[in-house]
């Protein structure tokens, strides 16, 4: 049947097969072909059937300056935008640019293409902003909106000094009321947070924080303003607790992630604060809530390629690192239709390296670097982590030492006049001990030591167990043990099982090395049976090869990849909450009593400082 009525009543005849409707339609002359569309534009908009029904009749026709049309075309293009379609947005929209729109029109439809165009096409969306721009806007609230989406579509392409240019210079706009310009002082202060090449990043701290503890956290500004104060905090190694304190009054309010108006720079920053404390269940948790709004508005552009990645990197954190490869992977995809060199590029390929050189894939590391032109120049825009860290950590695992020394060096130039101390987020400190060793002990001693000491300022157990690791490999002799089993009592206390196998392994080889081969397999046993948890295959085969260097073999591994907690794992955990010895409570030695609380450190992705919340909310959740 080539036909069939739509309606059993009706005379109205619909064509069934493609072929023959486009053999219809295209036989139709052109001039009534449109008339005809315009008729039916205004059929299904009488029948109620909405903007977008209309659109896809609309676009065929001619301009002719109606508004009736521009008016149902951006209707349909905010329609289409919120289901996720922001190509047919920008298609209704550009039809609507063709009509054209009233003079006083004009900025808003401007301002609605760059929008829709923002995920995927970041240049075209710079276009269409300052074009918004220069025609005349009545309404501040436009404007002021025109100048936040520019600023953020700028520092998205790496353009940060121009985005904090533009909003000084709105900023001082005799129009600009007081709670815009404070706005305006707020994206200010992301942008220049986040320029690697920020000439006063100290002096804008102290305004920050002089700003931020007079704020009370009563509008989304505020608390903005707030968690870059928190976020500023971690960057300078305050202690973790004062980072932790901002953030909480940040998010007491609520940070929305996918708010068409606002960054979605600063819930991020606040969610990673708590992964560089120690928190990264909460971190996990907020990311959870944010990628589920990118999703929800549609967003699968930059920001779904920087939630998946970031969510990798949490997982890289906490040890899990199969895991956060997969999500690694999912980012680095979306990231490379981003385009090259963008910031979401950027981030992917730095955290897809790090997982792949803990998991002991050195050459998958090096090809993706060279796949995706990882190294000089490198971004304006802060990354995380750090890429030219990264590069550098790439380049001393594959052997280029001395190349990988002046690397770290230039890193330290760069963030040290900067206030940025702290090794849990950025541990250059710790790569550059590593790669000064070989040449210059003594240097490499006092670098680490000098990590250790901020570290032990910041506060966060995984930080300075790490910075203890390194310090030991530094060292020589009983100093070496004394470090590692310094460092091994730090990471029991944090959920970075990851680091907690380096530091397992790390010690029983230094005590097989001094003939104390019963501790030694001790250590060794237990850092195996953590590495291959972790998915760190090539620190399993390390710890392998020094079992057998001990005389002993591997035995079998009992490994569960379940986050609820045993029986005696809740028991040790409740009874320190209640300040009580958890080793008599459980009923075993001190030494069990330890490994069973590391294990519920590492499930449930905290360290004892926040233990409390921690048990509470897996108590909500359940298992």
């Amino acid at each position: 049947m080539l036909a069939e009525p739509v309606d059993p009543e009706s005379e109205t005849l619909e064509f069934v097969h493609p072929l023959i409707a486009s053999a219809v339609y295209d036989a139709i002359p052109a001039a009534t072909r449109v008339a005809l569309h315009g008729q039916a534009a205004w059929c299904v908009v009488d029948a109620g059937l909405g903007p977008t029904a209309a659109a896809r009749h609309l676009v065929e026709t001619h301009p002719e300056g109606d508004p009736w049309v521009v008016q149902h075309l951006r209707a349909a293009a905010q329609e289409t935008l919120r289901a996720g379609a922001p190509d047919t947005a920008r298609r209704y929209l550009v039809r609507a640019l063709r009509e054209p729109p009233d003079y006083d029109e004009r900025a808003a439809v401007l301002f609605e293409l760059g929008c829709a165009s923002l995920l995927t096409e970041p240049a075209t969306t710079v276009n269409h902003l300052r074009a918004a721009l220069e025609e005349p806007v009545s309404d501040p609230a436009l404007r002021h909106g025109i100048v936040y989406r520019l600023a953020q579509v700028l520092a998205h392409s790496d353009r940060l000094v121009e985005a904090s240019e533009l909003l000084e210079r709105e900023s001082r706009q005799p129009t600009t009321d007081a709670r815009s310009k404070l706005r305006m002082q707020a994206e200010k202060f992301l942008w220049d947070a986040l320029r690697a090449d920020e000439p006063e990043s100290p002096a804008r701290s102290r305004r920050l924080a002089t700003l931020a503890d007079r704020l009370s956290g009563r509008d989304l500004t505020e608390r903005y303003i707030i968690g870059l104060r928190a976020w500023d905090a971690t960057l300078r190694a305050e202690p973790a607790t004062v980072a932790l304190r901002h953030a909480e009054r940040a998010l007491e309010g609520g940070l929305t992630w996918a708010d068409e108006s606002r960054n979605f720079e600063v819930p991020v920053l606040v969610a990673l604060l708590h992964l560089y404390a120690d928190r990264p269940g909460r971190a996990e948790e907020l990311f959870a809530a944010g990628t589920a709004e990118f999703e929800k508005q549609g967003w699968r552009g930059a920001h779904l390629a920087f939630a998946y990645t970031l969510i990798g990197y949490i997982r890289f954190r906490r040890g899990r690192l199969m895991e956060a490869e997969d999500f690694a992977r999912a980012g680095l995809r979306l990231a490379e239709r981003v385009g090259p060199r963008t910031p979401a590029l950027w981030y992917a390929t730095g955290v897809m390296i790090e997982i792949l050189l803990a998991r002991g894939r050195t050459d998958e590391a090096e090809r993706v670097a060279r796949e995706h032109d990882f190294g000089d120049p490198f971004p304006n825009a802060v990354t995380i982590p750090d890429c030219e860290t990264v590069h550098a950590e790439l380049l001393l695992a594959i052997g280029r030492t001395e190349e990988a020394l002046g690397a770290l060096s230039a890193v330290g130039q760069r963030l040290d006049p900067r206030g940025k101390r702290n090794p849990s987020c950025c541990p250059w400190q710790l790569h550059l001990a590593l790669a000064q060793a070989p040449t210059s002990p003594a240097r490499a001693l006092a670098t680490a030591q000098e990590a250790v000491a901020r570290a032990r300022q910041y506060g966060a157990p995984s930080a300075i167990g790490q910075a203890l690791r390194v310090t030991a490999e530094v060292s020589e002799g009983e100093e070496r043990i004394k470090l590692l089993e310094e460092s091994v009592d730090w990471l029991d206390q944090s959920p970075a099982a990851y680091e907690l196998a380096r530091s397992l392994v790390a010690l029983g080889a230094a005590l097989r090395r001094t003939e104390r081969h019963a501790e030694a397999a001790e250590h060794l046993y237990r850092g195996l049976e953590t590495a291959q948890t972790c998915g760190a295959d090539g620190l399993v085969e390390e710890a392998r090869t020094e079992l057998a260097a001990a005389g002993l073999r591997p035995r079998a591994l009992r490994t569960t990849a379940t986050d609820a907690l045993t029986a005696r794992e809740r028991a040790a955990a409740e009874a320190t909450l209640a300040g009580k010895d958890p080793a008599a409570a459980v009923g075993v030695d001190r030494t069990t009593a330890t490994r069973l609380l590391s294990a519920v450190y590492r499930k449930l992705g905290t360290d004892r400082a926040g233990l409390d919340s921690a048990l509470r909310a897996k108590q909500v959740t359940g298992p």
